[in-house]
């Protein structure tokens, strides 16, 4: 399936608004929009917005996007989710006045891992793929021409049934924009790491 179906994507928690353009997803964001569970903070929010649909097993899911990034944690991305306790997100979180690759795992308690892309970019693709008990997540931005991977990570195998699709939050500021040029999700494209 390709692009932005609204017969076949639901929201979680909307957003404050958002426009299908020329085929572009523009999604403005709510204050205090984020997903994150306990860990070091000690607060649960699960506040941020989820476009989504349902999938049975292995696949890959694909994005491209920009964001007007700005103000701490202004984040947008793809996400992979069972429910508030176990899901995955990734994509560009804007932290230390910069864009940071950044992916938070969750199963029960929240993780993050970040690292700076150095280099200018406007688009940036961010791809997952789950086989088994694994995601594996890739990125690949306008001025690359590779996929380099992110992070594999662990998911739960006894939670075959997900909600998977693209995400933004924004929990310090109202009307961050994250704009999504497609959306892609099929079977895995493959196993293969290296």
């Amino acid at each position: 399936m390709s692009s932005f179906d609204p017969d076949n994507l639901t929201w979680l928690n909307p957003p404050r608004d958002c426009e299908l353009r020329d085929g572009h997803l523009h999604v403005y964001t709510t204050l205090k929009s984020d997903f994150w569970q306990r860990t070091y903070y000690g607060f649960t929010p699960d506040t941020g917005h989820f476009l989504h649909r349902g999938w049975a097993g292995d696949f890959t899911l694909e994005t491209t996007f920009r964001g007007a990034y700005g103000m701490l944690y202004d984040q947008a991305g793809l996400m992979v989710r069972k429910d508030e306790n176990c899901w995955m997100k990734c994509g560009i979180e804007f932290t230390d006045g910069a864009k940071h690759f950044s992916v938070v795992v969750t199963r029960g308690h929240s993780d993050w891992s970040a690292f700076r892309i150095e280099h200018d970019f406007d688009l940036i693709s961010v791809r997952v793929t789950r086989n088994g008990d694994a995601l594996f997540i890739q990125y690949r931005t306008d001025a690359m021409t590779e996929w380099r991977m992110a992070r594999l990570a662990y998911f739960p195998p006894e939670f075959p049934d997900v909600s998977v699709g693209i995400m933004a939050c924004s929990p310090q500021r109202e009307g961050f924009l994250a704009e999504f040029t497609d959306f892609r999700l099929g079977p895995p494209l493959s196993r293969d790491i290296h």
